[in-house]
């Protein structure tokens, strides 16, 4: 009996996984289609089915992310809850998805490094409106008089740098733990609790 085909919905997760597991090893440039395809246990044309090029599905994986973040965080700051418990849940969301994205993190720091040469205006957007959602918490707690004013991207950069060093630096921690006691125990909470810690301390003033 011949093998079905898989339905579209079906055979565009399985080229999404492969690319993301690929641009995550490789990077843009280093990317190969035909290896996605392998890997997706496609043809190539069904890739190009659903994605009309390499760029295409790349920035599709980007704005995955982005719009999972955006969609949170804006919850988030809709939200009743005071700015402290806003910038909790702020780093909380963007730590969740990025969690359940593992192949993010090193596709982010790849890109960064590169100085955002994949990353189009649509993507940007997505990006703009994190900020937004996080400039708008900011404001609020300056109004209610618990934060300091502070830049945006700065306060974003704390959050972001050492999260996503967290989440792409396991096997080498695992390998620092060999000589270095406490190198690989940080857990996933840890790390949250002492973003959210900072952050806030920057904000209240407490550290400049």
């Amino acid at each position: 009996m011949p093998r079905s085909k898989p339905s579209t919905s079906v055979s565009r997760d399985r080229v999404f996984a492969a690319a993301a597991a690929e641009f995550a090893a490789r990077g843009y440039a280093g990317a190969n289609m035909d290896r996605i395809a392998r890997a997706a246990r496609l043809n190539k044309a069904m890739i190009y089915y659903h994605f009309k090029s390499k760029a295409a599905l790349y920035r599709e994986i980007l704005r995955d992310m982005f719009d999972a973040v955006r969609t949170s965080v804006a919850e988030v700051a809709r939200s009743e809850a005071t700015p402290e418990d806003k910038i909790r849940r702020y780093v909380e969301a963007i730590a969740t998805a990025a969690e359940a994205r593992p192949h993010f993190p090193p596709i982010w720091l790849r890109e960064l490094a590169e100085g955002g040469e994949h990353v189009d205006a649509a993507t940007l957007r997505y990006v703009r409106d994190v900020l937004a959602a996080l400039g708008g918490i900011i404001a609020e707690g300056c109004e209610a008089r618990r934060f300091h004013p502070a830049n945006t991207m700065l306060v974003q950069g704390g959050i972001i740098a050492p999260l996503m060093f967290f989440l792409v630096s396991t096997r080498t921690r695992q390998k620092i733990e060999r000589t270095v006691a406490g190198g690989a125990s940080i857990s996933r909470d840890m790390v949250v609790e002492h973003i959210q810690r900072l952050t806030l301390a920057q904000l209240e003033g407490k550290i400049s």
